[in-house]
């Protein structure tokens, strides 16, 4: 396997793992915080930069379902942070309390084309 894209395939899955703990620690807390505020951002970077790998392996965007909902997901998961930047800044405990009801959305949002990534490129589908 290529280097570039074993190290893009490494960056989705810590974008995976980052953004998971943030969404899903947020949830058990109820409340917003700093920590699950840096997983987010943790999570968009790496997703951004596999992503970007994996464009750059592919020769440029191919107009497909999974590049449409790949970036779909990144353009909803930077919006995520920086809101969540903005609710933390504001200190406003009502926003911060449901916050947790957002981040769930955009995480199945996210997992749509992350989950296409595998199935769209298995061998004989």
């Amino acid at each position: 396997m290529d280097a570039v894209l074993s190290f893009a395939i490494i960056t989705i899955t810590l974008a995976l793992l980052f953004y998971s703990i943030g969404v899903w620690s947020e949830k058990y807390y109820g409340i917003l915080k700093r920590r699950h505020h840096a997983f987010f951002w943790l999570g968009f970077i790496f997703d951004t930069t596999g992503t970007t790998l994996m464009t750059v392996i592919s020769n440029g965007i191919t107009l497909n379902i999974h590049a449409v909902t790949g970036f779909l997901a990144i353009a909803v998961m930077l919006f995520h942070a920086v809101w969540a930047t903005v609710a933390l800044h504001k200190k406003d405990e009502k926003a911060l309390r449901s916050f947790h009801k957002y981040s769930l959305m955009v995480w199945g949002i996210w997992l749509i084309p992350y989950v296409l990534g595998f199935v769209l490129n298995i061998p004989g589908m």
